[in-house]
């Protein structure tokens, strides 16, 4: 008679549990296997989008603020103001110092035509006075004759006499004059260049006050969202402070980083499996479009020199831009810095 103990053991449940796990085990490993002949995978990746900063292009204290932490702005939308009253002031004192200067220029115009009349009278009375000299010194030559041949009476070769010298006088007053005349009229031409160039300056100095009047507006170059306000209405902000970001919600793309061991099958147009791990079961498609030619290291704000004497080998990354198919349809779902997986199909 078998007693208990000796009785043959049965096989027992643990069996039907093991075989289907490592079944599935090492079904998994198999197309872990293949999937790493197919593909080259890094997590060490993110989303990547445009932010732009708003920047203030004047000082001055905060009049109005029209967003909100994480508004959504449209391009060319109002987002702050600053107080503009003392802006107002400088374009209206520009404005006025412009029609001035426009002024003093019409005046040196009108001057400059007086000097161009002054100078064609002062030539004019020269030339006459020329002709009175020839006929002044062709009478004397011709009554010094009469009067060596007793034609005419001393009194009268003595008044021709006089006569030339005053008309000697009057054509030497009249050529000084003309160049005087002439002298003013260059004069005139300078004060006009003068003029010119402080109405230029003058100018200048108006567009730049009406420039600066419309740094008090700060507009949004970008459509997007808005980041976080650390501004109040009342604050004093300095020109060249940046006040806030927006980043652009139209377009985005990933920068994976690879290890340098991985880019020997990487190519450009490569498609590429996205995973954001917001979203895990949402397969994002896209493609390779560029790589970098440094690695992520060299644009360090210190780059490692291995000729320093502590050199220590590290795998370096190489990053890589991988755009997004059809980005209108995640591009509600992506947000700038988002990490997530991709796997680049190196078989085709």
């Amino acid at each position: 008679m078998e007693t208990e103990t000796n009785k043959p053991r049965k096989p027992g449940k643990a069996i039907f549990i093991i075989i289907p796990v490592a079944l599935v085990a090492l079904i998994w490993i198999g197309l872990r296997v293949v999937h790493g002949f197919k593909y080259e995978s890094t997590d060490n990746a993110a989303v990547e989008s445009f932010t732009f900063p708003v920047i203030a292009r004047v000082a001055g204290f905060v009049d109005s603020v029209y967003v909100n932490d994480y508004a959504l702005v449209g391009k060319d939308s109002k987002v702050l103001t600053i107080d503009n009253r003392e802006y107002k002031i400088a374009q209206e004192q520009a404005g006025a110092d412009y029609q001035q200067a426009l002024a003093d220029l019409e005046s040196a115009r009108a001057s400059l035509e007086n000097a161009k009349w002054s100078l064609r009278l002062s030539q004019t009375n020269a030339e006459t006075q020329q002709l009175r000299l020839d006929k002044a010194q062709s009478d004397y030559r011709r009554d010094q004759n009469l009067y060596k041949d007793g034609s005419i009476t001393s009194r009268q070769f003595e008044d021709s006499k006089n006569n030339l010298e005053t008309v000697r006088k009057q054509y030497q007053s009249a050529t000084e004059q003309a160049s005087l005349s002439n002298a003013q009229l260059r004069s005139g031409q300078a004060q006009i260049r003068k003029a010119e160039a402080l109405a230029s300056t003058r100018k200048a100095m108006l567009e730049s006050a009406d420039l600066r009047l419309t740094y008090t507006t700060l507009i949004a170059r970008s459509g997007g969202r808005v980041g976080k306000i650390n501004i109040e209405p009342g604050q004093f902000v300095q020109a060249g402070q940046t006040l806030f970001s927006i980043v652009n919600n139209e377009q985005f793309w990933v920068i994976a980083n690879f290890k340098e061991t991985q880019i020997a099958h990487l190519k450009q147009g490569q498609e590429v499996d996205i995973y954001a791990d917001s979203y895990p079961d949402e397969k994002i498609r896209g493609r390779v479009v560029s790589m970098s030619e440094a690695t992520g290291s060299r644009f360090a704000l210190l780059p490692p020199d291995n000729a320093t004497g502590n050199f220590v080998k590290v795998t370096q990354r190489i990053p890589v831009r991988i755009e997004i198919d059809d980005l209108a349809k995640y591009k509600d779902i992506l947000k700038a810095g988002m990490s997530v997986k991709v796997d680049v199909n190196v078989a085709n």
